[in-house]
């Protein structure tokens, strides 16, 4: 049976790696990039980000003629039979949704569409906010295309899943695949090219309309959101009680089915390019239409706390941060990306300059996307010795494999202060307490030791303290 020939438009991060995917399995899959430098390094197998396996796995599609960029939307059309529609959807400054890519692109598929004689597949992968499709996408691909949607050519809504740092894994193994259609045969048409993708590992399938597949995309992220931000309440409790700790909570909550261990990760919050845009857009709509999402807002408020709470721990150590040299271990939002969008590091590194205080950075990564937005307002180190060197505060950020590796004595032997603050608690408390000053996120402090004294009442006079022993 002929495969699919797929076209994909947009080649940044979700449309990248769902082109990748599809190659590796035959697919012939042509990608629509309008920058020509980075169209020119996908054609010569070289990555324009960093997700691991992808490097790999671009060699081997460019290798084997499956995957080609291109800057012409009309050559990436007309020579395939189902176009995914990956461009990026960012916040207004009110926090709503950004469509003017989606609406260019669907003007231009709808004027290439008008030169097909065949039926043609369009879907949506970009994460919309509900009604954007039908009410959005379609009329303006009928009005360029002067053809029917349902007859002439198809719509879905498919939105992705994608965790950053594991792109290419989710994209082969997804936990489940939404499609959102307009009519019976566009979903059909779809659902038949995952039969074919994913053969006799083929998820469950849900199908639904437009608007609901794009909300499930929206209600998946906030509720991921609302854990982080749920367990990261509780470590704000824990730390105002005495001897405990949100790890231990986090591992006996995640022990109940009904609750499950994922995303129950006590730290300095979420960032990257999906949670905070997606929960943004999410609360904008949701006023658009009437309804007051005090718990979306809640989420948010809570993570954006997360920061200035790290700052002020740092105070509680220093006191007054002027000139202080604060090293920050970690830049990406998450380890096995090099993406500071929306990173703790940038709301951490910016409260601390405001308190003017000097800071010192490494990222095994990301330090190049650091340097474009800090300049030399920040230093930059080439390794975490270096960046530790005469701190006199380590803030722990991003938890790369590499940092898990530290010792005690890697901080206290060229600190000036041997002061951690660890934002992702992979320290063991016990160890690093007992050699340095140490805090981290969710850890109650241990009481002051104290014996129990015995007081001996005079029993004429039951409120005045005779004697202690």
């Amino acid at each position: 049976m002929k495969k699919c020939r797929l076209s994909i438009v947009g080649a940044g991060y979700v449309g990248l790696s769902t082109a990748i995917g599809y190659a590796s399995k035959g697919f012939h899959v042509i990608a629509l990039e309008l920058d020509a430098q980075k169209a020119e390094m996908i054609n010569k197998a070289i990555p324009i980000l960093y997700e691991p396996w992808l490097q790999k796995s671009l060699q081997e599609a460019v290798k084997k003629n499956l995957l080609k960029c291109t800057l012409n939307l009309e050559e990436t059309i007309l020579n395939s039979d189902i176009t995914f529609i990956a461009v990026g959807t960012p916040s207004k400054p009110d926090g709503s949704i950004d469509l003017e890519q989606i609406k260019k692109t669907a003007c231009d598929i709808g004027a290439i569409l008008k030169k097909k004689k065949t039926y043609h597949l369009v879907v949506v992968k970009s994460t919309v906010i509900p009604g954007t499709t039908e009410n959005v996408v379609k009329p303006i691909l009928e009005e360029c295309s002067n053809k029917r949607c349902g007859t002439d050519f198809g719509l879905c809504m498919n939105p992705e899943f994608l965790r950053q740092g594991a792109a290419i894994h989710d994209t082969l193994n997804p936990d489940r695949i939404v499609i959102g259609e307009n009519d019976p045969k566009s979903g059909n048409t779809l659902e038949a090219l995952f039969a074919d993708f994913y053969g006799e590992k083929l998820p469950p399938i849900v199908r639904t309309n437009l608007a609901t597949a794009e909300l499930i995309k929206y209600a998946s992220n906030a509720f991921l959101a609302a854990k982080i931000s749920f367990i990261n309440t509780i470590g704000s409790i824990c730390e105002k009680t005495p001897s405990v700790d949100v790890k231990k909570i986090a591992e006996a909550m995640g022990l109940d089915k009904r609750i499950g261990p994922a995303f129950l990760n006590a730290g300095l919050g979420y960032g990257g390019s999906c949670f905070p845009k997606d929960i943004k857009a999410l609360i904008a709509y949701s006023h658009s239409v009437g309804y007051s999402p005090k718990l979306l807002e809640i989420i948010e408020k809570v993570n954006n706390d997360q920061a200035s709470k790290i700052v002020e721990t740092c105070k509680g150590f220093l006191g007054n941060l002027n000139s202080k040299r604060i090293a920050l271990l970690g830049l990406a939002f998450k380890p096995e990306t090099d993406d500071m969008r929306e990173a703790r590091s940038v709301l951490i590194i910016n409260q601390l300059l405001a308190e003017d205080a000097k800071v010192v950075v490494y990222d095994p990564i990301a330090v190049p996307n650091a340097k474009t937005i800090f300049k030399k307002t920040i230093e930059y180190a080439e390794s975490s010795a270096e960046c530790l060197k005469g701190a006199d505060c380590c803030i722990l950020v991003t938890e790369w494999d590499e940092f898990k590796k530290l010792e005690p004595e890697n901080f206290t032997a060229i600190m000036k202060q041997a002061i951690l603050i660890d934002g992702r608690r992979i320290y063991d408390p016990e160890e690093f307490s007992s050699k340095m000053k140490f805090a981290a996120i969710g850890l109650g402090q241990k009481p002051l030791e104290s014996h129990l004294d015995l007081v001996l009442i005079d029993p004429l006079h039951k409120n005045e303290i005779i004697n202690i022993i």
